[in-house]
C-alpha cells in the first residue's frame, strides 16, 4: 500500500510578497496513535533543514478528533482541578519564588509560606530550579510542603506548590514525582520541551494514574516559535501540549513581558481550554478543532505582570486562568505576604466589578483605587508599580493585512 500525502492550496501570506502558506494533508494512517513525539518526527522532523528551502513554519495542525481520542489529554483537567483545589467563580493566583536561585530551602520554604498566607493559591517552582549544589530537590520539597500545611491550617484555603520533577533521566523524574506525591503534594511541574514531549506524555499518564495536578513550564518555546518566518508556531505547541497531557500552560500575557499579541494569545487561550474552535483567521486559528470530550488546560499569564495589569488580565483571560506573579507579590515593600494580600484583594475587586457589569479596562484605575481605600497592602502595591510598563512592540505579528 503506497501512503501519500498531498498539498491541497496554495495561498498568499498576507503582507508579505515572497511567503506563501501551503495546506497539506496527510493520511492519518502515517502517524502512531497517541504519539505527539512521531507527529514532529513526520511533520517536521528532515524537511526544514533541506538545502531548498531558505525558511519554513509551521503555523498550524488540524488534529482529526479520531486522532485526538488515542491522546491522553490533561491528566485531570479545569473542572476536576477546581474539585481538588476547591477554588470556584475566579481565575487562581500563583506565585513565582525569587530570587529563584541560590535560596536555602527553608528560606525557599519561607518564601513559600508568606505567599500562601497572604493569600495566594499556589506558588511555583521556576523552569530552572531542578536538583542543584545550594538546595537539593528533596530538601526544597520536605520545607515545600510544611509550609503549604502551615498555610492551609492558618487561611482554612487548599494550597499547593509546583514541585519541578524535570530531571536528567526519566528514571529521576518518576522518583521526584512520587516523592512529591507521597508527601501529599497536590500538583507537580514539568519543563515539557526542554524535558521533552515523550517525558511529558509518560509523566502525564503517571498523573492521571496517580490523581496529580500537572503543571506545564514552556522554557525554551521562544528558540522555536518566535522567528516569524521559520519554526513552529505556538498555537501548535499548545495544541500538542494539550494532546501530551497538562492541567496548566504558560502563555504569555499579552500585558506583561513576554512576546504574543492579544488577538493571537486569545486564540490560543482557547485552543487551550474549549471543546470546539471554529477557524478564525483573525486570531491566527486555520483550522476547526474539534477536541471532543478531551478536558481543558488552564492558561497560565506569567512574566511582568502586578497589580495594574488586573483588571486586563480578567477581561483577556477570564476565570479558568492562573495570573502567575513574580516580582509583582515579591517586590512589595512590606514584603511577600503583603504582596500577595494585595494580589488577592485587587483580584477580588476586579471579579466583584465583573459580576456587578462594570467595565474592567476602562474602569481598571477607579475600581483598584476603590479597592485599595480599605487594603493598604494594595494601596502601597500601586504605589509601588504605578511606573512599570511594558511597551515593546510585537515580533510575531498575525499575518491578516494584505500590502
Amino acid at each position: 500500500m503506497i501512503i501519500i500525502k498531498a498539498a491541497y492550496a496554495i495561498e498568499d501570506v498576507p503582507g508579505d510578497d515572497e511567503a506563501f502558506f501551503a495546506f497539506i494533508a496527510y493520511p492519518i494512517d502515517l502517524f502512531e496513535e497517541g504519539s505527539v513525539v512521531n507527529v514532529f518526527a513526520s511533520l517536521v522532523g528532515n524537511v526544514f533543514g533541506f538545502k531548498a528551502i531558505r525558511a519554513l513554519r509551521l503555523e498550524d495542525v488540524r488534529f482529526p478528533i479520531a486522532y485526538v481520542m488515542t491522546c491522553n489529554g490533561p491528566p485531570q483537567g479545569i473542572q476536576v482541578e477546581r474539585d481538588i483545589m476547591n477554588k470556584y467563580g475566579r481565575p487562581l493566583l500563583g506565585c513565582t519564588i525569587k530570587p529563584k536561585l541560590g535560596l536555602s530551602a527553608k528560606n525557599y520554604g519561607r518564601a513559600v509560606y508568606e505567599c500562601l498566607r497572604g493569600g495566594l493559591d499556589f506558588t511555583k517552582d521556576d523552569e530552572n530550579v531542578n536538583s542543584q549544589p545550594f538546595m537539593r530537590w528533596r530538601n526544597r520539597f520536605d520545607f515545600v510542603m510544611e509550609a503549604i500545611n502551615k498555610a492551609e491550617a492558618e487561611t482554612g484555603e487548599r494550597k499547593g506548590h509546583y514541585l519541578n520533577v524535570t530531571a536528567p533521566t526519566p528514571e529521576e523524574m518518576y522518583r521526584r514525582a512520587e516523592y512529591a506525591k507521597e508527601i501529599g503534594s497536590p500538583i507537580i511541574m514539568h519543563d515539557y520541551i526542554t524535558g521533552g514531549f515523550c517525558a511529558n506524555t509518560g509523566l502525564a499518564q503517571w498523573c492521571a494514574n496517580n490523581g496529580m495536578l500537572l503543571h506545564i513550564h514552556r522554557a525554551m518555546h521562544a528558540v522555536i516559535d518566535r522567528n516569524p518566518s521559520h519554526g513552529i508556531h505556538f498555537r501548535v505547541l499548545a495544541k500538542v501540549l494539550r494532546l501530551s497531557g497538562g492541567d496548566h500552560l504558560h502563555t504569555g500575557t499579552v500585558v506583561g513581558k513576554l512576546e504574543g499579541d492579544r488577538e493571537a494569545t486569545l486564540g490560543w487561550i482557547d485552543l487551550l481550554r474549549d471543546s470546539f474552535i471554529k477557524e478564525d483567521r483573525s486570531r491566527g486559528i486555520f483550522f476547526d478543532q474539534d477536541w471532543g470530550s478531551m478536558p481543558g488546560v488552564f492558561a497560565v499569564a506569567s512574566g511582568g505582570i502586578h497589580v495594574w495589569h488586573m483588571p486586563a488580565l480578567l477581561a483577556i483571560f477570564g476565570d479558568d486562568a492562573i495570573f502567575q506573579f513574580g516580582g509583582g507579590t515579591l517586590g512589595h515593600p512590606w514584603g511577600n505576604a503583603a504582596g500577595a494580600a494585595a494580589n488577592r484583594v485587587a483580584l477580588e475587586a476586579c471579579v466583584e466589578a465583573r459580576n456587578n457589569g462594570r467595565e474592567l479596562e476602562k474602569e481598571s484605575k477607579d475600581i483598584l483605587m476603590n479597592a485599595a481605600k480599605s487594603s493598604p497592602e494594595l494601596k502601597t502595591a500601586m504605589e509601588t508599580w504605578k511606573e512599570i510598563k511594558f511597551e515593546f512592540d510585537t515580533v510575531d505579528k498575525l499575518d491578516v493585512i494584505h500590502n
